[in-house]
């Protein structure tokens, strides 16, 4: 009975937060977009998981060491910083790049993390996989579990770091992009993908290891503030980046990328200029809505507020439709969730913001009254057994 109770507890919470979440919407590439060099990439809005802009966006490519975006959000997610990780004999002189760790070596998840990152250290990411996940096969569960949660329906990892193993293990533009917007809003994996320069500890030796980050646009870029870099034989160049402006931030994605630098560059130069935070919905705002048959105005009101990136014109083509649960809200008292406030841009649903009643009806006023009057009668019969 605890057991269901458990399971029932998840999917409540599951779907809540499937309703609350972003319905990332795309737009066509305008005719201003800059040329690039990649095979495929995407542009995204962290804050709203909006695509921006998108190049064969969602045909399946090898996308080298991004993959290790994923193995390190599972590992804050599921790990303790703090914990001290003993390398493993199968993680030493894996091929690649590596942090050059040893055999029963000793170092925190942490320090393995920015290893992981700013070294792109495969040897960090054995490491890491046979410690949170318990084998590397584990830790793989817990990565494609993640991304089918993360909606990276064309996604499939077959290891924690991007090695060119098999035909199997490949992603998309589109869904490396929304992996990266998810990364992105959590604390430590920004400040370690962000971070140019970290020493960490280099057990046996007389000085640390010094860790300089890959990613030149941390250089380069004004306001760059992640994310990987990536490189084999057969996936080409393909790298991960974003940058902060204004409070807002971009991410990209370039894969098979000759040029990929620049073309991360121009294509946030062309958001950053393109599209603008736009607020939608305020928190508290009031909607109005007739019920049928009787044509009865209730008030509602949306319980957060809402600001998507908006390119010039776009504004026109946002609307609102109020959707309800139930016929009788009139009955619902002031604070009830009653539905959701749909809002479309043309004719695509992009999210979903829920709707509670704003004040009592007159017939609920009316009931409240009698409600607490007969309930007072009652506590005075029964002694006040009846509590507040």
């Amino acid at each position: 009975m605890n057991v269901r109770k458990h399971l029932s507890g998840v999917l409540v919470v599951f779907l809540f937060f499937l309703l609350m979440a972003p319905i990332a919407g795309k737009v066509d590439a305008a005719p201003s977009v800059p040329g690039i060099s990649a095979e495929a990439a995407a542009l995204i809005d962290v804050a709203s998981g909006r695509i921006l802009y998108s190049k064969n966006g969602t045909k399946k490519m090898r996308i080298a060491s991004l993959t290790k975006t994923m193995t390190a959000i599972v590992a804050i997610e599921n790990g303790r910083m703090d914990d001290i990780v003993s390398v493993p004999k199968e993680a030493v002189g894996v091929e690649g790049s590596s942090i050059y760790l040893k055999n029963g070596e000793k170092l925190t998840l942490e320090e393995l993390l920015y290893g992981l990152m700013l070294r792109s250290g495969n040897d960090a990411a054995v490491t890491v996989a046979n410690h949170v996940g318990g084998s590397v096969p584990g830790f793989v569960y817990l990565m494609n579990e993640k991304a089918a949660m993360l909606g990276m329906s064309q996604t499939n990892f077959t290891n924690p770091h991007g090695l060119d193993d098999s035909n199997m293990h490949y992603s998309t533009a589109e869904d490396m992009a929304k992996l990266s917007a998810y990364a992105l809003k959590n604390p430590l994996f920004r400040q370690i993908v962000s971070t140019k320069v970290k020493n960490i500890s280099w057990e046996g030796e007389e000085y640390d290891r010094r860790l300089q980050n890959k990613n030149k646009l941390l250089h380069l870029y004004q306001g760059a503030d992640g994310v990987k870099t990536g490189y084999t034989k057969l996936a080409k160049r393909c790298l991960a980046s974003s940058a902060t402006r204004d409070g807002r931030q971009l991410a990209t994605i370039t894969l098979n990328a000759p040029d990929d630098w620049n073309d991360s560059m121009m294509l946030m130069d062309w958001g950053f200029k393109q599209f603008s935070p736009t607020m939608i919905v305020e928190k508290g705002e009031t909607i109005e809505t007739s019920l049928a048959p009787n044509g009865e105005t209730i008030r509602l009101s949306a319980l957060n507020e809402w600001v998507y990136p908006l390119r010039a014109g776009e504004s026109e083509q946002i609307k609102k439709q109020v959707v309800l649960l139930k016929k009788n809200i009139h009955k619902e008292p002031a604070g009830s969730h009653v539905g959701f406030l749909h809002i479309h841009l043309g004719d695509q649903l992009i999210r979903k913001i829920p709707l509670t009643v704003q004040d009592d009806t007159p017939t609920m006023a009316v009931s409240s009254k009698y409600l607490s009057f007969w309930r007072r009668l009652w506590e005075i019969m029964a002694g006040g057994m009846w509590s507040a």
